[in-house]
């Protein structure tokens, strides 16, 4: 029996797709890559009765329009979307169904985030490349052809046909609202006390120069008081750089392993995925917090995580 198909009817440009991300190779200049917003995608795949880690596609605004061949299968979006059709009659978002053969998916956006997730019970045929199906466009690494998908591309299933279960549905919990929450360091004291006192009382605008190597932000310009020029060192996600116009650059999950910039902080690993999610023109605060704080944050973070993909009955990790 031939397995289904997933095909890119007309997708949105920046289409890819993604996992957990790649581990252990940032040491040999390898990105990890990976979702932008793991939240999202963990549902998408639970929705699914896929393990959490399963590759999903990643789209940024609307997802365009797909059709599955050969046979049937489940799936369920989430993420950035209300408006989600099955030739043409309306699905709900956040709800696994079954999409028949030769019908087309149409996912437009919701206005409010970024990112979103298709999951497909059973997963996506990819190769690993280095341990991982996460696609950098930048190498054209992972994925199928290392980049964005394309119209007509076919997505190789791995499960024979939808699965006989019952459709899932979850409602998301709200959001944690607020400042995203910094550790400060390890060149803070490339700034003055006073910009670095500006940047954590000050909001900031997020600007259109957004992609997942990176986000700019505009506000008051912060004063470097030993230059703007480091020696490269190594940077993460979520790494907030100083430019030398003194304005913010937060690396997201396509970033590059060092940096020339001074970094005043990082936003912690748990306010993230909320970060990822913040649109063009929207305003964002900061407020600096200790180590161990953060380290409560992000078992808060997974156990409220946790919970709603218990809700779904998902597989572990």
């Amino acid at each position: 029996m031939t397995p289904p198909l997933l095909r890119a009817v007309s997708p949105t440009p920046f289409v890819t797709l993604q996992d957990g991300g790649r581990r252990g190779w940032r040491r040999f200049g390898v990105t990890g890559s990976g979702v932008m917003d793991r939240s999202a995608q963990a549902l998408a795949n639970a929705l699914v009765g896929n393990r959490a880690t399963e590759p999903t596609l990643e789209f940024a605004y609307a997802g365009g329009e797909w059709r599955v061949e050969a046979q049937s299968c489940r799936i369920a979006v989430t993420g950035c979307t209300s408006d989600v059709t099955v030739d043409g009659v309306a699905m709900r978002p956040f709800e696994s169904f079954v999409l028949e053969y030769g019908q087309t998916l149409r996912i437009g956006g919701d206005g409010k985030r970024v990112w979103g997730y298709i999951g497909v019970a059973g997963g996506f045929d990819a190769p690993l490349s280095f341990g991982s199906r996460a696609t950098h466009s930048g190498t054209g690494i992972g994925g199928w052809t290392g980049g964005p998908l394309h119209a007509g591309e076919a997505l190789p299933l791995r499960a024979n046909g939808a699965p006989n279960e019952p459709d899932r549905s979850i409602t998301p919990l709200p959001e944690d609202e607020g400042p995203f929450h910094v550790i400060l360091g390890p060149q803070s004291d490339f700034l003055d006390e006073e910009s670095i006192s500006r940047f954590l009382s000050e909001p900031y605008q997020m600007t259109w120069q957004q992609d997942r190597m990176a986000y700019r932000l505009e506000g008051p310009a912060l004063h470097h008081t030993k230059g703007f020029n480091i020696v490269s060192d190594g940077v993460l996600p979520g790494c907030i750089q100083i430019m030398g116009t003194g304005q913010p650059l937060v690396l997201m999950r396509d970033a590059g392993t060092n940096g020339g910039y001074p970094k005043l902080g990082g936003i912690i690993d748990a306010d993230l995925d909320r970060f990822a999610q913040t649109r063009p023109g929207e305003w964002v605060r900061f407020e600096a917090i200790g180590v161990e704080e953060a380290q409560t944050l992000r078992r808060r973070y997974q156990a409220r995580l946790q919970t709603m993909t218990n809700q779904l009955g998902t597989l572990p990790a």
